[in-house]
């Protein structure tokens, strides 16, 4: 496997392979390229792989041909800054920019397509999502102009129907919009190729951006708790840029926060604390600066980092109730007093404080609305690990249960992880009431 890494690490190699193209095919692709224009190229295999492996530059109107080969905007190219110019040479990660939106969600659709995501080396490092969100951070969105060259006018009808029936399949309850994940895959497509190729006028480009981050961000979602982080990473990363064009910096941290969740997910908390803290400087409503400050508050329990993670509390508990005057983002109009009691209590419980962290998942789990089903699993999975820190195995048997038969029969793979990953801490405990019968389910 390292070999193939290596093989791959070069950004015309990363593009090359995430298009799914050989060598053969691209250099053929360039040849077509060249000869649109009445050109010959002199491109082969050969000459790909000195650019691949050699680091051999290619000449900049043959930079412009492999452009064009890879489905970039030409825009790009930039002859004295080879390989740099091709998205995701810098760390797999698309920068910001005017030309950036369609390019991101093509690479993140291409990616979310891969089933078994097989390429390692999409891998995307702390770094670079720590730099693209202070790009984001420090950057006052761009000006979306309206598109008047391309195919055909998109109207508003044509988008009203997009927004709705996303809306529509968006709001399903997570046991049954996990019937309908392929028709928000088609979406997505639908509107990336609408604002690629479309002509609109700029309120219609608004609405076509902001439905491409919404969507872009329900499809991460899904990718992620089926265990995809290559291909939620990709997505976010694209609805970012969407949001970047419509210069909506809630809409913006929104993919960040995600971005931050799914670092945290994975253990790595430097990388979530960079990103909150970069998102939390342009982020405007009090609702969606409660829900960063809540999960940078998690984070920072993590690392241990006791005053920083009570503060980050004190202010997510503070802005939850702010008023203001702006309309409540849809993306985090969920955010409730339950949230903030449970993730506050799961934030104590890994400071140590294992009986106030138990009394306020509790009160959270009561406040929880009953449509939220697989935030309860998650709930539930954090109710057992607090009772397993109080050494109460057979109440933490009992939520733990609770978790692993809500999290498979609403399909909420990531909600039966976390159950799993509790699993050992249990083996102690095999004579108490309920857990043989926990670990006999948990094997299943």
């Amino acid at each position: 496997m390292t070999d193939y890494v290596t093989e791959h690490s070069h950004p015309l190699a990363y593009r090359r392979a995430l298009k799914n193209l050989t060598r053969v095919d691209l250099a053929n692709l360039i040849g077509a390229a060249a000869q649109r224009r009445g050109l010959r190229s002199g491109t082969d295999k050969h000459r790909v792989r000195k650019w691949e492996v050699l680091a051999v530059t290619p000449e900049a109107e043959t930079q412009v041909y492999i452009a064009e080969a890879l489905g970039l905007p030409v825009e790009l190219v930039d002859p004295d800054n080879w390989p740099n110019w091709l998205p995701g040479s810098d760390g797999g990660v698309v920068p910001l920019g005017p030309s950036s939106t369609v390019t991101a969600l093509r690479e993140a659709l291409n990616t979310a397509m891969e089933r078994l995501e097989r390429r390692t080396f999409l891998t995307i490092s702390g770094t670079a999502l720590t730099t693209l969100a202070a790009a984001w951070a420090t950057s006052g969105g761009i000006a979306l102009a309206a598109q008047s060259e391309g195919g055909r006018l998109v109207g508003q009808d044509t988008v009203t129907l997009l927004e709705n029936t996303s809306r529509q399949l968006n709001s399903l309850v997570t046991e049954q919009r996990q019937h309908v994940s392929a028709l928000l895959d088609a979406h997505l497509v639908t509107v990336t190729e609408l604002i690629a190729h479309s002509r609109y006028d700029r309120t219609i480009g608004l609405r076509l951006h902001t439905l491409a981050a919404t969507l872009a961000q329900t499809v991460a979602w899904h990718r992620f708790d089926h265990g995809h982080h290559a291909a939620a990473s990709k997505l976010w990363i694209a609805g970012l840029h969407s949001a970047h064009a419509t210069d909506d910096p809630d809409l913006g941290a929104a993919m960040l926060g995600d971005l931050a969740y799914q670092a945290a997910w994975r253990k790595d908390h430097a990388t979530a604390a960079g990103i909150l803290q970069h998102a939390l400087k342009r982020t405007q409503h009090p609702a969606a600066r409660s829900l960063l400050h809540l999960r940078l508050a998690r984070t920072l329990a993590a690392q241990q980092e006791k005053q920083p993670a009570l503060r980050a509390l004190a202010a997510a508990e503070h802005h939850l109730g702010a008023s203001s005057g702006r309309p409540l983002p849809a993306w985090c109009a969920w955010m409730s007093e339950a949230d903030l009691a449970v993730d506050s209590g799961q934030a104590l419980l890994d400071l140590g404080d294992a009986a106030r962290a138990h009394q306020l998942i509790g009160e959270g789990q009561v406040l929880l609305p009953a449509a939220r089903d697989k935030t309860r699993g998650i709930f539930l999975a954090y109710e057992a690990a607090s009772h397993l820190k109080l050494k109460q195995p057979e109440l933490a048997a009992h939520a733990a249960g609770e978790a692993l038969g809500l999290s498979r029969r609403i399909g909420a793979p990531r909600c039966e992880r976390l159950v799993q990953e509790l699993v050992p801490e249990f083996r102690p405990y095999r004579t108490a009431a309920g857990v043989p019968e926990l670990l006999a389910l948990a094997a299943a």
